[in-house]
């Protein structure tokens, strides 16, 4: 009877154990090669176990996307509440954050993965607009909207406004990711994510002094 509560733990934490093998999976060979034998393998499972619980490698994938990635724009929302709606307030907060969320999981290499086969797998590319870039260009496209009705920002298309802002940020994931590896300096993410704030808010704050 004593081994039973043991036997359900490993049970229960086989499909994130299966996720956390197929994101590296992923990072490491990117889809089309990714083989859901080698994924099996890596979390310690037989491949009919794996069909357990995803039915497909585009369901994994899914998950993967829902409990590797998604996560973490509730940090990014988490930083936002703790600024108490104030974009100057708020500002400074970010790098950090990007920053940890860059060596907590490998951002940049499926970024690279689903840019590079989404002609051939769009369904990893909606999975990704869906889970990952809708909501993330939704929440600072609405943090722009609420400063700009609190006269902190200037008027513009608050969209326009937050692509302005993450973009240099995904070009520097994708040059890390692409041009690091074959002998291009890597760029410092929060070192740049705290120059571009700090050069994209001067332009676009109504009182420049109120900039971090």
């Amino acid at each position: 009877m004593a081994k039973n509560p043991k036997f359900k733990r490993r049970k229960d934490a086989r499909p994130d154990e299966i996720v956390e093998a197929a994101l590296e999976v992923f990072a490491r060979r990117g889809y089309a090669a990714a083989r859901l034998d080698d994924i099996a393998a890596r979390a310690g499972v037989s491949k009919g176990t794996l069909y357990l619980y995803f039915e497909s490698k585009e369901s994994l994938f899914e998950a993967v996307v829902s409990q590797s990635f998604a996560p973490n724009i509730e940090k990014v929302r988490a930083a936002i509440a703790l600024a108490d709606g104030r974009i100057g307030k708020l500002l400074p907060t970010l790098p950090p954050v990007l920053a940890h969320i860059m060596e907590s999981v490998p951002v940049a290499a499926i970024v690279k993965m689903v840019i590079g086969e989404s002609q051939n797998f769009p369904n990893i590319a909606r999975s990704w607009y869906e889970v990952m870039v809708n909501p993330v260009v939704g929440l600072v496209t609405q943090t722009i909207a609420d400063a700009q009705a609190q006269g902190e920002i200037r008027p513009g298309d608050p969209r326009n406004y937050a692509v302005q802002m993450v973009g240099p940020i995904f070009m520097s994931f994708i040059w890390n990711s692409v041009m690091a590896p074959v002998g291009a300096e890597p760029f410092d993410i929060e070192s740049l994510a705290r120059q571009h704030i700090e050069t994209i808010m001067r332009g676009a704050l109504l009182d420049p002094e109120a900039a971090p």
